[in-house]
């Protein structure tokens, strides 16, 4: 599983350089054609989208490299710092897009040739679209937060390249002067948004926050469900990447001998691993009643939710 992962990983970063590239070279033809602020906003954004490519697939081969001896949790993080510097790259973008489309309402400069930069954003269009989906199925299969950002981002490119179509017809064809800068500042601001989004997820995996509620309750009845369980307590669960960690205590009788307690055990993670297939498991014995004190002060909170399960 983790090799085909990291071959849709990596067909889907590569999938977006080459995508990025291509439409590098369109939009800057069609930003000279047409000195539309809008298309140069798009023109930036795909420039700076061929870096954030870059970082995206940088991150996903990294992401695939197996444990080691100095990472023993696996490398999966890459693949939310790569987000992260993707998110930064989008802030630039949309910094620069903004002071453009401020400077064209200052000075009033017109736009031309707008057939160029409609047929250009059609097929970037197009092409993204297929980026897309492309990505978004990737996503589903490999759950990596790094395409999930680049597709988001990537999304947002829809967006921004009919809004481009929009302002140039608006600029040249109905003779609204305005709506080319206006159109670049609300790509702008769009961009803005899309960066806060995709930059939730990626600070959510850095910071080992915990599965949905959902989700936890799911690992807790089929943790709590084996015969000899007296309970469990202090169930802890994080994500790195595509790599899903959970802990948690279990009370058991404290009459079991070690290799009784052992067995149940493993009878635990087998059941955990057929509804929760990759979850790394670590399950700590207490004889039944035992209360250590919790270096979490949240621990408490995690014995009532397990108890009541």
């Amino acid at each position: 599983m983790s090799d085909e992962r990291a071959r849709l990983t990596t067909q889907a970063a590569l999938a977006s350089v080459a995508v990025a590239c291509f439409l590098l070279v369109l939009k800057a033809y069609a930003a000279w054609a047409t000195g539309s602020v809008a298309m140069l906003g798009s023109l930036a954004d795909t420039g700076l989208d061929v870096i954030a490519s870059l970082v995206t697939l940088f991150g996903v081969r990294i992401a695939a490299m197996p444990a080691d001896r100095d990472h023993r949790f696996g490398h999966g993080k890459a693949e939310s710092l790569a987000a992260l510097v993707q998110v930064g790259i989008i802030g630039v973008s949309a910094l620069g897009i903004g002071w453009r489309a401020v400077d064209r309402l200052i000075h009033g400069e017109v736009t031309a040739n707008a057939e160029y930069g409609i047929a250009v954003s059609a097929i970037a269009i197009l092409a993204t679209l297929g980026l897309i989906l492309f990505q978004r199925s990737v996503v589903r299969r490999t759950g990596s937060v790094a395409i999930h950002t680049d597709s988001v981002h990537y999304s947002s490119d829809l967006l921004l390249n009919l809004s481009v179509i929009a302002a140039l017809v608006l600029d040249q064809y109905a003779h609204l002067s305005g709506a080319d800068p206006v159109f670049g500042i609300l790509i702008a601001l769009w961009l803005v948004y899309g960066a806060w989004r995709a930059s939730v997820h990626a600070v959510d995996q850095l910071m080992d926050k915990e599965w949905p509620e959902e989700r936890r309750q799911a690992f807790i009845a089929v943790a709590a469900r084996h015969p000899a369980g007296r309970g469990i307590h202090d169930l802890r669960t994080r994500t790195s990447g595509a790599n899903e960690f959970a802990q948690f205590h279990i009370w058991l009788d404290p009459a079991m001998s070690v290799v009784e307690a052992h067995d149940v055990v493993d009878e635990i993670e087998a059941e955990l691993l057929q509804d929760f297939p990759g979850v790394e498991v670590i399950i700590h014995v207490d004889p039944e009643g035992q209360v250590d004190q919790p270096d979490n002060p949240l621990a408490e909170r995690d014995e009532t939710i397990g108890l009541s399960e």
